[in-house]
């Protein structure tokens, strides 16, 4: 898992709730890796039920959009709790980094691009799918280069997930205007667009880390 250093900021992970989930986690003997296992399936769900929403008609679209939804929480959670089982409840193992990131990938990959096959626009769900594996790659590519991790936006993982659960419920409101998947499709570029911004924004960061003298911050 991620060090101390190199985790996202999340203001969740100081709640009494995480923390206490979080306890009850690590006592069960669920292991780090495990949980970012499941947040591949979530990530799968969610996008199946994008997917199922898009094909639906009448009120199976209600169930469906509501999971959507729901299994993209249920990631961020996942997302949430295998850093602080693998951290504060000194579960960390010499794999963990590659079950911290592998998994992010797969999810962020079934989500868009099931949300992207359910509105009818593949290839915008793909697009919105590689710009935000490739905001991760970017984040990566900087630590690898020994630049501190950058978890900036606009569209970081977080506000991606925000952005499609709001679009995901906000979609069970289009019958009253008659529309049909307009929510999921302003969604999707949003995502695309912010996804891009953020990997312009993340190298343009690294390459001034990069060229500021040893032992001094970026101008």
């Amino acid at each position: 898992m991620t060090t101390g250093s190199d985790r996202r900021p999340l203001a969740s992970r100081n709640t009494g709730w995480a923390r206490a989930a979080a306890r009850r986690l690590t006592s069960a003997g669920i292991t780090p890796n495990q949980i970012s296992i499941a947040s591949i399936a979530m990530g799968v769900l969610a996008g199946a039920s994008f997917w199922g929403a898009g094909l639906a008609d009448g009120w199976l679209r209600i169930p469906l959009l509501i999971a959507a939804a729901l299994f993209c929480q249920l990631r961020l959670l996942c997302n949430l709790f295998d850093g602080m089982v693998a951290i504060e409840g000194g579960k960390q193992s010499r794999d963990g980094a590659f079950w911290n990131e592998f998994p992010d990938r797969i999810a962020d990959l079934a989500i868009f691009v099931g949300a992207g096959y359910g509105i009818g626009m593949p290839g915008l769900g793909w697009a919105a799918a590689a710009l935000a594996i490739l905001t991760a790659y970017t984040r990566e590519l900087g630590r690898a280069c020994g630049a501190a991790a950058d978890f900036s936006g606009p569209m970081a993982k977080q506000h991606r997930m925000a952005t499609i659960t709001a679009a995901g419920l906000l979609s069970l409101l289009e019958p009253l205007w008659n529309g049909r998947d307009d929510v999921l499709t302003a969604a999707l570029w949003i995502i695309a667009i912010g996804s891009a911004i953020t990997v312009f924004r993340r190298a343009m960061r690294l390459v001034e880390a990069l060229r500021s003298p040893p032992g001094l911050p970026p101008q």
